[in-house]
């Protein structure tokens, strides 16, 4: 049978209820102490931006020393304000406020909540004055109250903020933070700054040879000038030890620019692929000079922009999804124009190329005013989805996620192409075609619709490229323009017809380009190109890998 509890249990149950209502109400009193010292030290910070409005610069400089001391990051947004100029006095009230601009007004923030509090002239707001030695103690200040953020992004910001200041007050907050970080990377800048730190202090010579050795791993250009400042205001093993380090680090730097270099020609050979290899299709295999090819390119960048504008206003949800939607529209509306171009200009003109050449010049201006008409002379903004936006290091190498994804496409495009051609009825049809006409048409091969599908899927990938080049160019009537002389120095040099040595001649002369210009310049270096392009191929006329087809034959 049971039983309830007897005296005992009444009593244990008691005690439990008693020590339970004990600890909630201990609870809830730190609870309102904290929020009690949270609303303190917030009157404290208000009070502190509050007295920059009529400080001299010396007590200015003592507040921001004051904030970043109190440790609390409510204050940075005032002390970015502060530094950058926008942190004003409103005239009728005399509140401090961030002043932002709102057309011919400013909008006016609260420094320590960011709340709104409505529009106001420029003549109703004074400005807090700051001058440059105000800026670096708020850099430093800034730098010390992220460094203890929860965000992992901003507490590197904070430390290569500090690295840059190099302010020695800094360097409890960075001992704090080192200590609690968990990130490596992270930890690692918070370790360089706090060596840049030191090095600006009268700390023992073993401490500043130790800071040096820190510095010097990190072996980029801030690095190399924090070591020569250093060498040059020291003396005795210090200045040996950063003078030997700056000397390790040259060669280093020399090795990672000319690696930055190579990189740079790649990421400008992918563009000049994705530019080009549409054109190995229309004028290597079809023979056809088609100087509006680089038009299919400005198409497909209009095609991106119109997409962009209509999610922009409709679905902006799905703005990062834009250039996804925006490939195969650009490759339609571009190979259906295509193809009409061939259908209406081109087939009547095949063995003509002077006659070709001029009729799609002239085709390429007209589209070009047809672009300006409907779109207007002005550039047109494209904007970078969420995943192709910023950068990261590798090493020496500073690599932005735009670049390495137009990298990536052009590749995939080029492999793609490859596959279409070698492993489809379709594209053993234009071999067919190119290779001997007659037989083909002899084997039931609709010669025709082969030229207009071709010179439509030339077209097609040219739209893809603009797609692509809308990321990293001016979206405007002249984009093609642009790309087009670049696009057939490419083909004639890897090969008429070949995709191969569009691949090879695209990558080769985007490296070439990258290594002449720091001693030639942008011009000259394609001059430069130019000549060694023609002189090439007065050895090999057909180019680095010679195709046989219909322009060869004839």
């Amino acid at each position: 049978m049971l039983t309830g509890p007897g005296p005992i249990g009444l009593a244990s149950f008691g005690t439990i209820f008693r020590r339970a209502a004990f600890a909630i109400a201990v609870l809830i009193g730190c609870q309102a102490a904290h929020s009690t010292d949270a609303l303190a030290d917030a009157d404290v910070i208000r009070a502190r931006v509050e007295a920059l409005a009529t400080a001299d610069f010396a007590a200015k400089e003592a507040i921001v020393t004051e904030l970043a001391a109190m440790g609390d990051a409510a204050a940075v947004p005032a002390l970015r304000a502060f530094g950058d100029g926008d942190l004003q006095v409103r005239k009728s009230d005399g509140r401090v406020v961030i002043a932002v601009r709102d057309g011919n007004a400013y909008k006016a923030l609260d420094p320590m909540t960011g709340e709104e509090l409505g529009s106001v002239e420029r003549s109703q707001l004074e400005k807090i004055r700051v001058n440059n030695n105000l800026r670096r103690a708020v850099r430093a200040a800034v730098g010390s109250l992220t460094l203890l953020s929860k965000d992992v992004s901003i507490r590197r910001k904070a430390a290569e903020s500090v690295f840059k200041s190099r302010d020695p007050s800094a360097l409890e907050t960075l001992d704090e933070a080192i200590a609690a970080e968990v990130d490596g990377g992270v930890r690692r800048v918070m370790e360089q700054a706090r060596a840049a730190a030191i090095l600006q202090t009268d700390r023992p010579e073993a401490d500043k040879l130790a800071a040096i050795q820190v510095i010097a791993a990190r072996g980029d250009q801030d690095a190399k000038a924090l070591l020569s400042a250093v060498a040059a205001a020291s003396e005795g093993e210090v200045q040996k030890k950063a003078t030997a380090a700056i000397a390790l680090m040259q060669q280093s730097l020399m090795m990672w620019e000319a690696a930055q270099n190579v990189w740079y020609g790649l990421s400008l050979g992918s563009v000049l692929l994705l530019a080009a290899i549409g054109l190995a299709i229309t004028f290597g295999v079809m023979g056809v000079i088609n100087m509006a090819h680089g038009e299919m390119v400005m198409i497909g960048a209009y095609v991106t922009f119109m997409v962009q504008d209509v999610i922009r206003t409709s679905a902006p949800w799905l703005f990062d999804a834009s250039l996804v939607i925006a490939l195969p529209l650009a490759f339609l509306v571009a190979g259906a124009i295509g193809v009409a171009i061939e259908r209406g200009i081109i087939r009547w003109l095949y063995g003509r190329p002077l006659e070709t050449l001029l009729a799609t010049w002239g085709l390429s201006l007209v589209l070009q005013q047809a672009v300006r008409s409907l779109f207007g002379p002005s550039n047109r903004e494209v904007g970078a989805p969420s995943w192709m936006s910023g950068a990261f290091d590798l090493g020496g190498l500073t690599l932005t996620y735009g670049r390495v994804w137009i990298i990536v496409f052009a590749l995939f495009t080029f492999a793609l192409l490859l596959v279409v051609l070698r492993r489809t009825s379709f594209g053993l049809q234009m071999r067919a075609v190119t290779q001997n006409r007659r037989m083909a048409s002899s084997m039931g091969i609709r010669t025709t619709w082969v030229d207009a599908l071709t010179f439509g899927l030339g077209s097609g990938v040219a739209g893809v490229a603009g797609v692509a080049l809308s990321q990293i160019d001016n979206v405007s009537p002249n984009l093609g323009q642009s790309y087009i002389i670049d696009s057939f120095m490419v083909v004639v040099f890897g090969g008429v017809g070949n995709l191969w040595g569009t691949l090879v001649g695209a990558l080769t002369l985007g490296v070439v380009n990258k290594f002449l210009e720091p001693y030639a310049g942008a011009v000259l270096g394609k001059i430069l190109v130019l000549v060694f392009i023609i002189l090439f191929i007065q050895k090999r006329p057909r180019g680095m890998f010679a195709l046989k087809g219909r322009a060869v034959e004839s």
